[in-house]
């Protein structure tokens, strides 16, 4: 099938790479000619693990080609597959207006016949407002819109497209269906047809229910920590409940960072007041992660009076392993926020080279994680790169004998069983399995 991908960053080149190595004919549009040029060369916008092999592998084959000119992009397509990434502000709130001015700026170019797909995280409605603006025949009837949500996670794209575990569509009628139907099942046979705005919803509804049950369980994790219970047991416990099940996002540990959770709260949460339904479930999950994020700090100020005269060892800087980008991350926060409590800071992370210049004189950047820790009153692992696992705990133990240990997640299982030999912190871990020796 021929098929134009719009927008280029992380999920529109993971969409136009995997549709490329399953045969079919992709020219990748965005508006950003520098970033069309690196694409043409075989340069991914972002670090995710395959994606440059796989961009350069379609781009040999002849299967694969990127343009920032519509008419180029858009001639005798059969697919338009809208994949922009939404933008997100520091309170959550997606930019949905930036990425509806580029999809109507690429439908001016686009034959009435062509199916648009949209995958671009979007609120509810926002389809059904580009059928009415009846672009570009200025008759809502002969545009065609379909709407796939992407479910492309950071650090696992590609396996995330190429082999989901099934796929959301939406669509108007029989004949879109049909035609999506050739495309999608090259991908996967396990396809959930809906509705437009069911599909809309159905993206909504699962980030939703994900923040909502990682807020449920760090708040059982507080209570379990203030009551001696162990919130990893209480987790084991829940998930052998027949009605909730061995997959829940029911793990006690970080609080979920800004992004795709948070923008689809943000989304529901305006859509219900512009409709004048009362969601106070909904409307405390962001609340409640918002506090839960402090579980560090919190932590750090119990165990020093003082930060001013700590040096803290962080592993890992990026938004979640696998990834380099910066943006977002809750590792971040959390440096900030001890600069500015006058701590010293000595970071590693296998990806993250160059810090903010804000940082100078505060944060130091080791090669190691065992040179990060080297003078450290405090350890946080922060991002769970697979590396730190590897780091003996016996010699992490030899090297820094007073260490704290600040690991939210459980992460670290060999520092976790070290039991009264060192000063370990986990969520929902009680309180006396946490005393110093």
């Amino acid at each position: 099938m021929k098929l134009c991908v719009l927008g280029l960053w992380h999920q529109g080149a993971v969409t136009a790479a995997g549709l490329a190595s399953l045969g079919h004919q992709v020219v990748g549009l965005d508006f950003d000619a520098a970033r069309v040029a690196k694409l043409n060369q075989g340069l991914a916008p972002i670090f995710e693990p395959g994606l440059e092999e796989l961009l350069k592998t379609g781009l040999a084959s002849g299967k694969l080609r990127f343009t920032a000119a519509i008419s180029d992009a858009t001639r005798d397509i059969e697919v338009l597959w809208v994949a922009m990434d939404t933008p997100v502000d520091a309170e959550d709130r997606g930019d949905s207006e930036d990425v509806m001015r580029q999809i109507e700026r690429a439908l001016l170019g686009m034959s009435p016949e062509t199916l648009v797909l949209v995958s671009s995280q979007l609120p509810v409605g926002s389809i059904r407002r580009l059928e009415r603006a009846g672009i570009p025949a200025g008759e809502s009837a002969r545009l065609k819109i379909a709407y796939c949500p992407e479910n492309l996670r950071l650090g696992s794209a590609l396996a995330d497209f190429l082999h989901p575990e099934r796929i959301v569509v939406g669509v108007r009628c029989s004949r879109d269906r049909e035609l999506l139907q050739g495309l999608l099942c090259s991908i996967t046979a396990s396809i959930e047809w809906m509705s437009v705005e069911s599909a809309e919803m159905t993206k909504h509804a699962i980030n939703a229910f994900f923040a909502a049950s990682v807020a449920f369980a760090n708040e059982i994790a507080s209570i379990c920590e203030a009551v001696g219970a162990d919130a990893k047991e209480v987790e084991r416990g829940l998930k052998s409940e027949g009605r909730i099940g061995r997959k829940a996002y029911l793990s006690p540990g970080s609080a979920f960072a800004g992004g795709t959770l948070a923008r689809d709260l943000a989304f529901l949460n305006r859509t219900s007041r512009e409709q004048g339904v009362a969601t106070p479930l909904l409307s405390a999950v962001l609340p409640s992660n918002a506090a839960h994020k402090l579980w560090v700090q919190k932590r750090l100020r119990l165990l020093f009076e003082d930060l001013t005269r700590i040096t803290v060892a962080v592993w890992g800087l990026t938004y979640k392993p696998n990834t380099d980008t910066l943006r977002r991350s809750a590792s971040v926060e959390l440096c900030e926020w001890m600069i500015r409590e006058g701590a010293r800071i000595q970071v590693h992370d296998p990806m993250a080279k160059d810090l903010p210049e804000h940082w100078r004189g505060s944060v130091e950047r080791c090669e190691s994680p065992l040179a990060a820790v080297r003078g450290a009153h405090a350890l946080v692992l922060a991002t769970a790169w697979p590396v730190y696992r590897e780091v003996p705990a016996d010699q992490l133990m030899r090297d820094s004998a007073d260490l704290v240990v600040l690991d939210a997640d459980r992460y670290l299982p060999d520092l976790a069983a070290a039991g009264a030999r060192l000063r370990y912190f986990a969520v929902g871990l009680p309180i006396e399995n946490r005393s110093a020796p």
